[in-house]
């Protein structure tokens, strides 16, 4: 069995092939996130997964490498991380009452032969209409600092959000069913077969 590393450090995505029962290192990439603003945001996103997937898989023969970039697009115009709490609540601020799109873009590559699949997956976000003292409430929390878009779904922002269209493991950083369908090209099948049924379920799900 080949060694899988996970080219990032995010917690979330860790936990996800975590619950897909996956063996996995973790070896971020740490490179530059940033290869242009001309390509439409779903090439982006796949463009910089493949680059994060190419940084870690030059440093690593006979593996498997899991990367991904996941930004919050709003207009065509790529929200990023909020710098200060200041920031967050103009980000928010801008999103309450609108959707939004959260893209991510993943990159699966065997580094023996060079095989790669590269995807993007988009999921409409809807914020609720909230109020200053809302916005003012939950950034006070802290924990929009650090993500893009200024809210965590999978935490106290499950609260802030009004519903989504597509799958919710993706505003979370990672397409679970798209990763599972990929990692079968590459003869890797998750131990935990109920969890993508989890996903797929909650695809269909409105998030209050």
């Amino acid at each position: 069995m080949k060694r899988i590393i996970l080219a990032s450090a995010s917690p979330r995505r860790k936990e996800l092939l975590e619950q897909l029962g996956l063996q996995f290192e973790i070896e971020p990439s740490y490179c530059q996130e940033h290869i242009g603003d001309q390509q439409e945001p779903l090439e982006l996103a796949k463009l910089l997964s493949l680059y994060k997937a190419k940084t870690v898989g030059n440093k690593n023969t006979g593996a498997i490498i899991i990367a991904a970039d996941t930004f919050v697009v709003l207009d065509k115009r790529i929200i990023g991380k909020p710098n200060s709490l200041a920031e967050a609540k103009e980000i928010l601020t801008n999103l309450k009452g609108r959707p939004h799109s959260v893209i991510t873009g993943f990159t699966v590559m065997d580094t023996t032969d060079g095989k790669t699949v590269s995807q993007s997956v988009e999921t409409k976000v809807y914020i609720k209409n909230l109020s200053v003292e809302e916005i003012d409430s939950y950034v006070e929390t802290q924990e929009s600092m650090g993500k893009a878009g200024a809210y965590a779904i999978q935490g106290i922002g499950a609260a802030i959000i009004d519903r989504i269209e597509g799958d919710y493991y993706n505003v979370m950083g990672l397409p679970v069913d798209a990763v599972v369908e990929a990692l079968n090209q590459f003869g890797i099948s998750p131990v935990n077969l109920e969890y993508p049924d989890i996903a797929i379920n909650r695809n269909n799900e409105d998030r209050k």
